[in-house]
């Protein structure tokens, strides 16, 4: 007689964007807005974790300039206090680009994994109203270097902004947390990398 397996494997957290980004695309109707609200629009981790992925697709250099806009937007819009995600028009009816879409969620999939085996509601207190204005900045800093169109630096925020905003739809703070550790890292990075083409270019006009 076969001993039942009580634990129930978790489902995969790129599983809800994937089929929501197929739906739409079958129905033609696949906008950023569209996505958001397929996905929970009043939850600012989904639209975190969402935002992060667009960062990530291959599109040319400094597309980040535009790229990392909703993060800002997003993160700003937690700093102020917004009951939840609230979108312009021209952003919303933002098309994308399903294959593309897929394949970069795809490329996460070593890190979701991973994710999912230790995802689990822990250390409330990160998601309290009085620790989400806090919270917000520390993204919104993170997201802002992402923004800046530094060479290789931006795939750690981005990465580190997707961690973040798992944590927070799963209510998991020590998720949350990691993405944070890592976004503060990779906002150092930034910061460094600024430093040296600065340096050099002021040593070359010099």
């Amino acid at each position: 007689m076969h001993t039942l397996n009580r634990t129930r494997r978790k489902p995969s957290l790129s599983l809800p964007i994937l089929r929501a980004s197929r739906d739409q695309h079958h129905t033609n109707t696949l906008t950023l807005g569209n996505l958001l609200s397929a996905l929970g629009e009043t939850s600012f981790g989904w639209a975190i974790s969402l935002f992060s992925l667009l960062t990530l697709l291959p599109l040319p250099p400094g597309s980040s300039l535009v790229t990392a806009l909703p993060l800002l937007l997003t993160t700003a819009q937690m700093v102020l206090g917004f009951p939840h995600v609230k979108l312009p028009g021209p952003l919303a009816r933002l098309r994308l680009n399903y294959a593309k879409f897929r394949k970069t969620v795809l490329r996460l999939r070593p890190i979701t994994r991973r994710l999912e085996r230790v995802l689990r509601p822990r250390y409330q207190h990160f998601f309290t109203e009085k620790s989400e204005r806090p919270l917000g900045g520390l993204l919104f800093v993170i997201a802002f270097a992402l923004f800046l169109p530094v060479p290789l630096s931006g795939w750690f925020p981005a990465v580190s902004l997707f961690i973040a905003g798992v944590g927070i739809v799963e209510r998991d703070g020590a998720v949350t947390a990691l993405g944070l550790v890592l976004g503060v890292a990779s906002v150092l990075l930034t910061a460094a990398i600024l430093t040296i083409l600065t340096t050099n270019a002021g040593a070359i006009l010099s």
